[in-house]
């Protein structure tokens, strides 16, 4: 059941804080990302988003240990939190530490688009050799998936021409 704002029931009010802090199209202004590149503590910071160094989240991970609050930290980092977002703080901490304790301080690391196996393969630098050897595995893959179809088609076809004599008969 839904109730209407008139009704003045709590849970209508709570609905609209969740909307507000899950579903909102934050953005920066130009002062605001300018300010924030400004801060150590950031690597980059787009309209959109910010991405924090790694010694921060570092630092962010040992204070928080020790018994600081999210925001605590970010505000003795230098960010203003109306400006970040006041659940931020906790949003990425509680992300960083899934990280941390998955794969070390390696995992805090922007990974992001730097994986290296999306795209074309690299063709620039590679000997004749290596294009040789990349060719004739193609050939070969080629083949055999050539072979594993025909094989397909032959066992379709012997299962058609039996259905066809049952029917027949």
């Amino acid at each position: 059941m839904i109730r209407t704002p008139k009704s003045g029931h709590k849970s209508v009010r709570f609905l609209i804080l969740l909307n507000y802090y899950h579903m909102s199209k934050r953005t920066f202004t130009k002062e605001q990302i300018d300010k924030m590149l400004r801060n150590t503590n950031v690597s980059y910071c787009s309209g959109r988003s910010i991405t924090y160094a790694k010694d921060f989240k570092l630092l962010t991970i040992k204070l928080y240990e020790q018994g600081l609050t999210p925001y605590e930290i970010f505000r003795k980092a230098g960010f203003d939190l109306d400006v970040v977002g006041r659940h931020q703080p906790k949003e990425c901490l509680r992300r960083w530490l899934k990280l941390f304790r998955a794969k070390g301080e390696d995992g805090l690391s922007d990974q992001r688009g730097k994986t290296g196996r999306s795209g074309r393969p690299k063709t620039k630098g590679v000997t004749e050799t290596d294009k040789i050897k990349r060719l004739e595995a193609e050939v070969a893959y080629l083949k055999a998936e050539n072979n594993f179809l025909a094989k397909l088609r032959a066992r379709r076809a012997e299962s058609n021409s039996g259905r066809s004599k049952n029917i027949s008969s």
